[in-house]
């Protein structure tokens, strides 16, 4: 297990929960300047961070895709699930359950495996 991996996969635990929160003070924000019609403060405040945890998470995404030899889809489904509210928080239990977020080196008996169980 190489402290590489378990950084990626810790920071992008982290930016799964981060991004989610953020899309939570987004969509306050958006009431607020859209529907109460009061402030914009929350739309201004708010997106560019979710902005820079999406980006964040796309790229921790990218890399696990690499260094955890993960199959196409499940790479495809980590980027999908930064587009809905709090998906990045259903995607990392998923994948965290089907062992796409552990440590161990990807050998080519666990990839078979985790292919396998994803079906």
């Amino acid at each position: 297990m190489s402290f590489k991996k378990t950084a990626v996969i810790r920071a992008f635990r982290i930016l799964a929960i981060a991004e989610a929160s953020s899309w939570a003070a987004l969509l306050i924000g958006m009431y607020f300047k859209w529907i109460a019609g009061t402030t914009e403060i929350g739309v201004q405040v708010a997106g560019p961070i979710h902005g820079a945890l999406f980006v964040g998470y796309g790229i921790a995404a990218l890399a696990l895709w690499r260094l955890q030899r993960w199959p196409f889809v499940v790479a495809l489904f980590a980027g999908i699930s930064a587009v809905f509210p709090f998906a990045t928080v259903l995607f990392e239990r998923w994948a965290d359950k089907r062992n796409y977020l552990d440590a161990a080196p990807a050998t080519p008996d666990t990839t078979a495996v985790r292919e396998a169980s994803s079906v």
